[in-house]
C-alpha cells in the first residue's frame, strides 16, 4: 500500500511511504509470523535524467543542490518533468528502516515524517502499566548531505511552512515553531524556536450557533458515509428538518446529545453513537481491596473471599494478596490509616482517594492474637480482578462436569483484550478432548475472523518426537468437538463469530439469541466540541444469514434461556447444556490421539 506521497521543494521528485517490506517476526506465544513493521519512505525520480539522491556520488560529491534560480525561493516556480516511461522502475527507498511512518511532508533541502514506535496495544509489556504510551518521534532526511537526522520526541503533529524552512510542532502538549533543519529543545525559546502561548488566546464561545452547527454537520456525516446511499428508504432532509425546532429549546449540551441519538435512531440502525469527548481527569480514585467484605454479626468487618491475581494482566492485581501483605479470609479489617472501621459503613469510605497509594491497614486475624499493620496499595478498578476470577470458575466448573476431558475459553470481545485472553488459555484447554467456546458478553471488535481461525483448524497429523510429548499437526487445533455458548450479550463482532461457527460447520451454538448490530464503524469523525459521531458504514452479508443478522441476530443451534432464579440459585444452564453436548459428541465420535510407534 502506498500513501502520504508529497513532492520535494524542487520539483525533481515524488516522495512517499509504502508498505513493502517483508521481513516477518516469529510470535513470542505461538506458532506463528507477523510483519510487525512494513513501512519506507520511497522516492520517485520524475525525470529519467535526474539521478537518484541515494546512487552513486559523482567523484566524491554529495548530491548536487539546485541552482538558485530553480530553489522555492527564487522568483519562479521551478520546472518539473516527469516522464511516465520507466517511472514505476525509478522507485528507490529511503536508506532508513522499515517501520510505522506517517504525515510525510516536503521541508527545505529534504523531507520530514513521524516515525512511530511498535508497542503492545495493552500496555501490559511496559515496565510501569501506569506509564504513557510512547510517542512518535519527528525525523528529517538531508537529501543534500544523505543523513538521516532526529528532530523532536514525543511528536503529535506537525506541519511546515510554506517555504520549508520551520515546523509548527505540537509535542509535550505545547505548540513550538521551530527549525525544519536542525533539533532543538523545549527551552530553546528565541529567534530559532518560539513557544506558542495558547493561554493568550481568548475565545468567545457561543454554545447556540455551536449546537446548530454540530447538528448540521451530523446530518451531514451520516447523509455522505451511512452504508446505504439511500439511506435505508429514510427521508434524511425530513428527518433532520422535523427535529431542527428542537434546537431552540436546548438549554445544554446533554440535550443536544439526547436530540442526536433520536435523530441517529431514525435510521434503526446499530452503532450510531454519539459520544461527549470526556473532559480533564487524574482526579483521587476511590481504592478497592480486591476482596468480597462482609459486615458480621459482632460489627466486625471480614474478609470473605481474596480474589487471586492474574500475573499475566498488570490490571489484575490482588492488592490483599501482594508478598509481604499476608492476610487471610476471616480476617477482620479494624483500622485504615489509622482510623477505626465504622461498625455500619466498613472501611469503604476510609479508602477514598487511596487507589495506587500506600496505605496502612490493621488487621485482627481470625485465629485471634494480637492485631497486626499491613501496607497495601489498593486499586481503582476490581473489574479485571473479577473477570479473571468468573474465568476460572467457569473453567473449573467445565472440568468438573466433564471429568476433566473438556477445556474452556471465554473470548470477552474481539479486540485485543479479548486476542490476549484467549492465548492464556489455548495452549492448555485444547489440548483436552472436547472444547467449549464462551461467546457470552461479548464486546464486539474486529478479530473474530482470527478467532475462527484458530476454531476451524482440524488435527490431520502428530509431530512425535523421542523423548517429548507429541504435538498435533496443525498446532492448537481442537481435538474433538467444539460447542459456542451465546447470549443476547454477544454483539457485533461477537453476533459474526457465532454465524461464522455455525457455516464453517465448527460446532453448534448453545443460548440465545445475539444482540443483532452488525454494521461497523471507524469513528473518525468528531464534531467541533469534539463529541464523536459515527456513521453505520460497513455492512455485513453472512453465509446462512444474508443481510438478516442486523436488527435480529444469530439464532442458537439449541436455545437455552438463563432464568433469573438460575443465577440466583447459582446454576449456569446454557454452560451445562454445552458441556453435556460435547461429551455426547465425544461418545459418537472419539477425540483424536497421537498413533502408536510403528512396528
Amino acid at each position: 500500500m502506498d500513501y502520504a506521497p508529497v513532492f520535494t521543494l524542487d520539483g525533481k521528485h515524488l516522495v512517499f511511504l509504502s508498505n513493502r517490506a517483508f521481513d516477518p517476526v516469529y510470535d513470542e506465544h505461538v506458532f506463528d509470523l507477523a510483519f510487525v513493521v512494513g513501512a519506507r519512505p520511497h522516492l520517485i525520480t520524475l525525470a529519467a535524467t535526474t539521478p537518484s539522491p541515494f546512487g552513486p556520488q559523482r567523484h566524491g560529491r554529495p548530491f548536487e543542490t539546485p541552482d538558485k534560480d530553480e530553489t522555492p525561493d527564487s522568483e519562479g516556480t521551478p520546472a518539473t518533468r516527469i516522464d511516465l516511461d520507466g517511472l514505476a522502475d525509478r522507485i528507490v527507498p529511503f536508506p532508513v528502516e522499515a517501520g510505522r511512518y506517517s504525515t510525510l511532508r516536503a521541508a527545505k533541502d529534504g523531507v520530514l515524517w513521524l516515525r512511530h514506535p511498535v508497542h503492545g496495544v495493552l500496555g501490559a509489556a511496559r515496565a510501569h502499566p501506569e506509564d504513557p504510551d510512547p510517542k512518535a518521534e519527528l525525523e528529517r532526511y538531508d537529501l543534500v548531505q544523505r543523513r538521516l537526522e532526529h528532530l523532536a520526541c514525543d511528536a503529535d503533529h506537525f506541519e511546515v511552512s510554506g517555504d520549508g524552512k520551520r515546523v509548527l510542532l505540537w509535542a509535550d502538549s505545547r505548540l513550538r515553531v521551530v527549525p525544519s533543519d536542525r533539533r532543538t529543545t523545549s527551552d530553546d525559546d528565541g529567534d530559532n524556536s518560539v513557544t506558542v502561548d495558547l493561554a493568550r488566546v481568548r475565545q468567545t464561545l457561543d454554545p447556540a450557533a455551536e449546537w446548530r452547527q454540530m447538528y448540521d454537520e451530523t446530518g451531514r456525516l451520516m447523509r455522505d458515509h451511512f452504508w446505504r446511499p439511500d439511506l435505508g428508504g429514510a427521508d434524511w432532509t425530513g428527518i433532520l428538518a422535523r427535529y431542527r425546532p428542537l434546537l431552540a429549546r436546548l438549554a445544554t449540551h446533554s440535550d443536544l446529545v439526547d436530540l442526536l441519538w433520536e435523530v441517529h435512531g431514525e435510521l434503526g440502525t446499530s452503532h450510531a453513537y454519539v459520544i461527549p469527548a470526556q473532559g480533564p481527569g487524574g482526579g483521587p480514585r476511590h481504592g478497592l481491596l480486591g476482596a468480597d467484605i462482609s459486615r458480621h454479626p459482632d460489627g466486625s468487618w471480614r474478609i470473605d473471599r481474596i480474589l487471586p491475581a492474574e500475573i499475566s494482566d498488570p490490571d489484575a492485581r490482588s492488592p490483599l494478596a501482594a508478598p509481604g501483605v499476608a492476610v487471610r479470609p476471616g480476617d477482620a479489617i479494624i483500622a485504615v490509616a489509622g482510623h477505626s472501621v465504622d461498625p455500619v459503613t466498613g472501611p469503604g469510605p476510609l479508602l477514598a482517594g487511596t487507589a495506587g497509594h500506600p496505605v496502612e491497614l490493621t488487621i485482627s486475624p481470625a485465629a485471634g492474637g494480637e492485631p497486626r499493620h499491613t501496607v497495601v496499595v489498593p486499586v481503582a478498578d476490581e473489574e479485571p480482578l473479577r473477570y479473571h476470577a468468573w474465568v476460572a470458575d467457569r473453567r473449573a466448573h467445565v472440568h468438573a462436569a466433564s471429568h476433566g476431558r473438556l477445556g474452556y475459553l471465554h473470548v470477552p470481545d474481539m479486540q485485543a483484550p479479548g486476542w490476549a485472553q484467549i492465548h492464556r488459555d489455548l495452549r492448555v484447554e485444547v489440548a483436552r478432548e472436547g472444547l467449549v467456546v464462551d461467546v457470552r458478553e461479548n464486546r464486539g471488535g474486529h478479530t473474530s475472523q482470527l478467532v475462527v481461525e484458530k476454531l476451524a483448524r482440524r488435527i490431520i497429523g502428530w509431530d512425535v518426537p523421542r523423548g517429548m510429548r507429541p504435538t498435533s499437526y496443525p498446532l492448537d487445533a481442537p481435538r474433538g468437538p467444539v460447542v459456542a455458548v451465546a447470549n443476547e450479550f454477544s454483539g457485533s463482532d461477537g453476533d459474526i463469530v457465532n454465524a461464522a461457527i455455525k457455516a464453517l460447520g465448527i460446532g453448534p451454538v448453545v443460548g440465545t439469541r445475539t444482540w443483532g448490530g452488525v454494521i461497523g464503524i471507524d469513528s473518525r469523525y468528531h464534531l467541533i466540541d469534539g463529541t464523536l459521531v459515527t456513521q453505520p458504514k460497513y455492512a455485513m452479508w453472512l453465509e446462512g444469514q444474508g443481510w438478516d443478522v442486523e436488527n435480529h441476530g444469530v439464532d442458537p443451534d439449541v436455545e437455552v434461556v438463563q432464568r433469573p432464579q438460575d443465577w440466583a440459585e447459582g446454576r449456569d444452564t446454557q454452560l451445562d447444556e454445552a458441556v453435556r453436548l460435547a461429551l455426547e459428541a465425544l461418545e459418537s465420535v472419539p477425540a483424536k490421539t497421537p498413533p502408536g510407534m510403528p512396528t
